[in-house]
């Protein structure tokens, strides 16, 4: 059913819960998983490479001891509009995001809304 999902990763603890609800997804419909790290312009946690390549290890690590292979993406630029030109680029099936619990109604600017907004194909949000 999802061949291959996306879970963009970010310094959030949400990531970390919802790392499990994807390995969860993964080991279900034996999907292929992408983790995917954006960096981000400064005054951004993402901005620091070492700091995304750590946390992009440690998610992956998460993948290993469940025993689902993952792939690592980096891309650079606005979080939103890098997952969904990755997404159809590659033909994604489904993206997975956790969200803080943010509204995700038009006016909000999360991520999570604008990959709502703009995603090629079905989003998974996790509150």
């Amino acid at each position: 059913m999802f061949e291959t999902v996306l879970f963009p990763v970010d310094q959030s603890r949400e990531t970390m819960e919802t790392s499990k609800n994807v390995i969860e997804l993964a080991s279900k419909y034996e999907s292929k998983v992408i983790l995917m790290g954006v960096m981000q312009s400064e005054g951004s946690q993402m901005n620091n490479p070492e700091a995304v390549n750590e946390l992009l290890e440690i998610t992956r690590k998460q993948f290993d001891n469940a025993h689902i292979h993952c792939e690592v993406v980096k891309r650079e630029g606005k979080p939103a509009f890098s997952i969904c030109d990755f997404a159809d680029e590659f033909n994604i099936d489904l993206i997975v995001v956790g969200t803080r619990g943010i509204s995700l109604d038009r006016e909000t600017e999360s991520t999570a809304t604008r990959v709502i907004q703009l995603a090629p194909c079905p989003v998974l949000v996790v509150p």
